[in-house]
C-alpha cells in the first residue's frame, strides 16, 4: 500500500485498496488498496507529491517499462496473491502464512528506502497513527483472508476482496462530510451488494457456502475502507514520503503479527518448499514489489487509471484457481463477479464538471 495524493493505496489485497478516498497503499494495498472508497472528489496534494512536482522541473526521465506493462504486471501480481495465499496455507498456520508475507514486503521496501535514502517518520504521533492503519490495512485483513481460505475458494476470496470499493462508498457516506450521496453512488452501492447476493447464490439459500470463511473474507474487505478513511483523517499532511509511510506501516503490521503469531501458533515443523515460496511471493512481490509499481503508476498516470487495476483482479484470481487449483467454477460466480465490479465502477464514477447530482432533501417533517 502506499500513500498517494492524501489516502493510501492499498493493495487490494491489500487493501488494497485503490486511490481516492485512501492515503494509499499500495495497496491498498492495499491498498493498495484498493482502491475503494474514492470519497473526495478534490484530494489535496500530500509531501509526497508535492515533492515530486517541485522536482519535475528537473528534465524528465522516461520509465524503463512502459506503464502499460507494469499496470499489466500489477494486475497478475495481486490477482495471482489469492493463490499464493490458498498455496502457502497449505504448509503453515494462517497467521504464519501473514507473518511471513508481511516480513518480505517490508524487507523489500527497506531496500527501496535505503535506495532512495529516505528517513523515517519522526514524532510520536506519526508511528501512532501507522500502527492503527497498520492494523487495518495489514495485519487483520491478510490474516482475515488467509483463515478464509482455509474453507473457501480463492477465486471467491478474491471476488469478496472486489466489494471494498462498496464498502468504502458505504462508510464514506457516513464518516466523511464531504462526500455526498449522489444517485449513481447509491445506485452503484445496490448494484454490488445484489452482485455479492448472487456470488453467493442467495436464491438458492446459500447452500454449499462456508459462511464462516465467507465472512472473514468480507470483513476483510471492509477493513481496508475502514483503514482507509483513518488514514485519510489522521496522516494527511505528515511531512513523511509516500514510501516511508508505507515501509514503516509494513514494519508495525510485522511487528503486530509477531506478537500474536506465538499465541496462536506452535513453530513450524517444517519448511516445505511450495508454501514457503508461495509466502515468500506472496511478500516480496504481492506486498513489496506491487507497492512500487503502484506508487509508480499514480504518479505516471493518475490516480484514476492507476485504481482500475482494482477491476483485473478478481478476474485473474477466478482464472488462476479455476486453472492451476482446480476449483470449481459454477456460473452465478462470474455473473456476480461481473456485477460487483459494475457497482464498483459506479460509486467510484464522478459527475461532469457543473453537475454535481445529488439525493433530494428529505421534506420537513410537519407536525
Amino acid at each position: 500500500m502506499c500513500y498517494e495524493i492524501e489516502f493510501v493505496i492499498v493493495e487490494p489485497m491489500s487493501a488494497p485498496p485503490v486511490p481516492p478516498a485512501l492515503p494509499a497503499p499500495p495497496v491498498p494495498p492495499a491498498p493498495t488498496a484498493p482502491s475503494a472508497a474514492r470519497a473526495a472528489d478534490t484530494p489535496t496534494p500530500s509531501p509526497a507529491s508535492l515533492s515530486s512536482s517541485s522536482s519535475s522541473a528537473g528534465p524528465a526521465h522516461r520509465p524503463a517499462l512502459d506503464w502499460r506493462l507494469r499496470f499489466a504486471a500489477l494486475s497478475l501480481i495481486w490477482g495471482f496473491s489469492f493463490l499464493l495465499i490458498k498455496v502457502g496455507t497449505d504448509g503453515y498456520a494462517p497467521f504464519q502464512v501473514t507473518l511471513g508475507r508481511l516480513l518480505s514486503g517490508t524487507a523489500v521496501l527497506a531496500v527501496a528506502m535505503a535506495v532512495k535514502r529516505e528517513r523515517l517518520p519522526r514524532t510520536a504521533r506519526t508511528w501512532g497513527h501507522l500502527a492503527v492503519a497498520a492494523f487495518f490495512l495489514n495485519a487483520l485483513p491478510f490474516s482475515l483472508f488467509a483463515y478464509a481460505e482455509l474453507t473457501i475458494p480463492s477465486t471467491l476470496a478474491g471476488i469478496c476482496n472486489a466489494t471494498s470499493p462498496l464498502w468504502g462508498m458505504a462508510l464514506s457516506l457516513v464518516a466523511l462530510s464531504e462526500d455526498r450521496p449522489t444517485r449513481r453512488r447509491v445506485a452503484g452501492l445496490g448494484l454490488g451488494f445484489l452482485g455479492v447476493l448472487t456470488v453467493l447464490g442467495a436464491w438458492q439459500g446459500f447452500s454449499g457456502l462456508d459462511f464462516t470463511g465467507t465472512a472473514m473474507a468480507l470483513l476483510a474487505s471492509l477493513s481496508y475502507p475502514i483503514g482507509w478513511i483513518y488514514v485519510r483523517r489522521t496522516l494527511a499532511g505528515s511531512g513523511s514520503s509516500t514510501l516511508a509511510l508505507t515501509g514503516s506501516q509494513l514494519f508495525l503490521g510485522t511487528v503486530q503479527l509477531a506478537l500474536v503469531t506465538p499465541l496462536f501458533t506452535s513453530a513450524p515443523a517444517g519448511f516445505p518448499l511450495l508454501p514457503t515460496l508461495a509466502v515468500v511471493a506472496l511478500g516480496a512481490l504481492g506486498t513489496g514489489l506491487a507497492v512500487l509499481l503502484q506508487y509508480g503508476l499514480v504518479t505516471e498516470v493518475g490516480p484514476t487509471t492507476a485504481q482500475m487495476v482494482t477491476y483485473f483482479i478478481p478476474v485473474i484470481a477466478t482464472a488462476a484457481g479455476v486453472t492451476l487449483l482446480g476449483e470449481d467454477l459454477s456460473w452465478n460466480t462470474p455473473v456476480g463477479a461481473l456485477v460487483v465490479l459494475a457497482g464498483a465502477a459506479l460509486t467510484q464514477s464522478r459527475p461532469r464538471a457543473g453537475k454535481v447530482p445529488t439525493l433530494p432533501e428529505p421534506a420537513p417533517v410537519r407536525r
